[in-house]
């Protein structure tokens, strides 16, 4: 997938591959949906691969992720300085953020994690269209955001998200 360079495509890439993820879920019996991963040969090295359990882990990664990306912009924009990261986490140890909302999450029925997801994608969606081209695609566009632009951490928290949950749901079912 080519990085997007536009807001119009960064919206589109998170929507195609929004709707990508949800068409390989609904592809799914519901007894399959609430099933344990069982990813066999499919399961690569990173934590990630032992962490998520299901489909509710993998859809609550998500919608942790889409609150990390809301409550950065908009502290920043209120003039708080926040780092992206929950406060204690670095890009060096994220890997334990994760885990933690892993563990905040267990006892999350997997039906709400859907409706979770769904109005976290809808709020990120509706936070991008706020911002112009130059404002997503510029360096330096905004000082809180780093040597980066702010299309890459919205890149990140969506289709490039959504293409890893796209990932272990093809592996849960070229294993079940």
């Amino acid at each position: 997938m080519p990085k997007p360079t536009t807001k119009s495509e960064l919206l589109n890439q998170a929507e195609e591959k929004f709707a990508k993820m949800w068409e390989l879920i609904n592809s799914l019996s519901d007894a399959e949906q609430n099933a344990t991963f069982n990813y066999g040969s499919e399961m690569g090295k990173e934590a990630h691969w032992g962490r998520d359990k299901n489909l509710r882990d993998v859809l609550i990664h998500l919608y942790e992720w889409h609150q990390l990306f809301l409550n950065w912009v908009a502290a920043n924009q209120k003039g708080d300085a926040k780092q992206f990261l929950l406060n204690g986490y670095n890009w060096g140890n994220y890997g334990e953020m994760n885990v933690e909302f892993w563990k905040r999450h267990q006892n999350t029925p997997y039906d709400e994690s859907k409706q979770m997801v769904h109005n976290s994608h809808a709020a990120v969606i509706k936070l991008i269209n706020t911002f112009n081209d130059q404002q997503l695609f510029t360096k330096g566009a905004f000082d809180w955001v780093g040597g980066t632009t702010l299309a890459q951490y919205c890149t990140s928290v969506t289709s490039g998200h959504y293409e890893w949950a796209i990932k272990k749901i093809k592996a849960h079912i070229k294993t079940k």
